[in-house]
């Protein structure tokens, strides 16, 4: 349960960072209750994994879901440029994130 709890944490994590963007520096109003909303709740979520994971791989987790989450929602809301290079770092922290995944803690 917690590994389920962890992925909905780095959900939000991910749409915490894309309401960023909108937000425009927190000018507009409705994207940054969003951030702040989404980033509230990821990390509540987050911490309470944290009784059945330990902090390192739990946080590893959560921030490279996170990040492979935003580049590739970037690359597809935003246009941002698919590269080679962006794809080998993208694979890299999958590759990462499986391996804690199944290093065999919890």
């Amino acid at each position: 349960m917690a590994w389920i709890i962890l992925l909905a944490a780095a959900a939000f994590e991910i749409a915490f960072a894309l309401s960023l963007k909108p937000s425009e520096g927190f000018s507009r109003l409705w994207p940054t209750l969003a951030v702040l909303v989404f980033g509230i709740t990821s990390v509540v979520l987050l911490a309470k994994t944290l009784d059945h994971l330990p902090v390192g791989t739990a946080y590893a987790v959560w921030t490279g879901i996170g990040s492979v989450g935003v580049v590739t929602l970037g690359i597809v809301l935003f246009h941002e440029p698919l590269t080679l290079t962006r794809m080998a770092c993208i694979a890299l922290i999958v590759a990462g994130v499986l391996g804690l995944r199944l290093s065999g803690s919890h």
